[in-house]
């Protein structure tokens, strides 16, 4: 119908976003699919969402940092990722996100140390 056409158009063409009020346990959620091993994921910190133009669209981005396992089981070191949301949730990761998460502020993410399988 005309108006779900609006709508896509609206969202399509850089509508602001809603801010993404769950965004810790939708973090949590999509990081327990997304790592190989989400057991034991060590220093997790975390940003509070802000918005950020990226591929010419509008997103909350929340900066992550942490050191998660491999497939092996090894640690990789410390990483700094981007989880970009879209309509509230989690729309993907940016891994390597230094340059979108230069100026971001950490706190510390304990629950994405406790995750489990």
């Amino acid at each position: 119908d005309s108006a779900s056409m609006n709508l896509s158009y609206i969202r399509d063409s850089g509508a602001a976003q809603p801010f993404p009020t769950a965004y810790r346990s939708e973090i949590l959620a999509f990081m327990r699919a997304y790592l190989n091993d989400p057991r034991g994921i060590r220093e997790a910190a975390a940003s509070e969402p802000f918005m950020h133009t990226v591929v010419g669209r509008p997103h909350y981005v929340v900066c992550l940092r942490f050191d998660a396992r491999d497939s092996l089981g090894r640690y990789q070191g410390v990483q700094t990722n981007a989880a970009l949301f879209l309509e509230g949730r989690v729309d993907r990761l940016l891994p390597d996100g230094p340059e979108i998460c230069a100026r971001a502020t950490y706190a510390a993410f304990p629950d994405l140390e406790k995750l489990t399988r």
